[in-house]
């Protein structure tokens, strides 16, 4: 029986959530999930569709979210379901809802300097999601964020030469993480700013395999 995904996207245009969710669900697809594609929040008030999904994709940047639309994606992932996601479609979703911040395991507050070059360091290279990749550069934006400790984080960057924030300078930054949530998996990468960061082959595997690490 095929393996089921959700994907709910919307929220700030910046992020270019539409044209994201067009790289991944046909991904997605060729994995052999049969995946939803669905632009509203009230989604995740259907607990018998949400029961139903191995993977949930979250692509939702600077949003408000109702309990019960919370209460269902967050009870979905605790009982089994999936969740994978990156940049701020997860991880600056619903600056609110701390609940849903435990979830993911972060939460964005800053990118200093904007869009800069920077490395993305492989932290766990005997991890399946990031197995045989190698470093490799970004020309984006470079995520600070607040982490949970509990995170096993797979990738990490260094934090150099920030003019506008100079005291965070030489700080280790998490860049791919996974966890859990209850009997959920947790994928979380803060690549993707826009649907040109996919066009880096290490960027689009991490988080294809992720996506695939996260579904039940």
């Amino acid at each position: 029986m095929a393996k089921q995904a959700i994907v709910v996207w919307g929220g700030w245009e910046g992020h270019e959530p539409k044209q994201c969710v067009d790289i991944f669900a046909p991904i997605l697809e060729a994995a052999g999930f049969v995946v939803l594609i669905s632009d509203t929040l009230d989604t995740y008030k259907d607990r018998d569709l949400m029961a139903e999904q191995d993977l949930i994709v979250p692509v939702w940047t600077m949003g408000q979210i109702a309990g019960e639309q919370e209460q269902g994606l967050l009870a979905a992932v605790e009982r089994g379901s999936g969740v994978a996601g990156w940049h701020g479609g997860m991880a600056d979703s619903f600056r609110n809802n701390t609940t849903y911040q435990f979830m993911v395991g972060g939460q964005f507050v800053a990118h200093p300097d904007g869009i800069i070059d920077y490395t993305v360091n492989i932290a766990a290279p005997e991890d399946p999601i990031v197995a045989g990749l190698d470093d490799f550069q970004m020309h984006s934006e470079q995520y600070y964020m607040h982490t949970d400790p509990s995170n096993q984080v797979l990738a990490t960057t260094a934090v150099v030469g920030r003019q506008s924030t100079p005291w965070v300078n030489g700080t280790t930054m998490p860049v791919v993480w996974k966890r859990a949530w209850g009997a959920g998996r947790v994928f979380y990468s803060s690549l993707g700013h826009a649907a040109r960061d996919f066009d880096v082959p290490e960027a689009r595997e991490i988080q294809r395999r992720g996506m695939l690490w996260a579904s039940r």
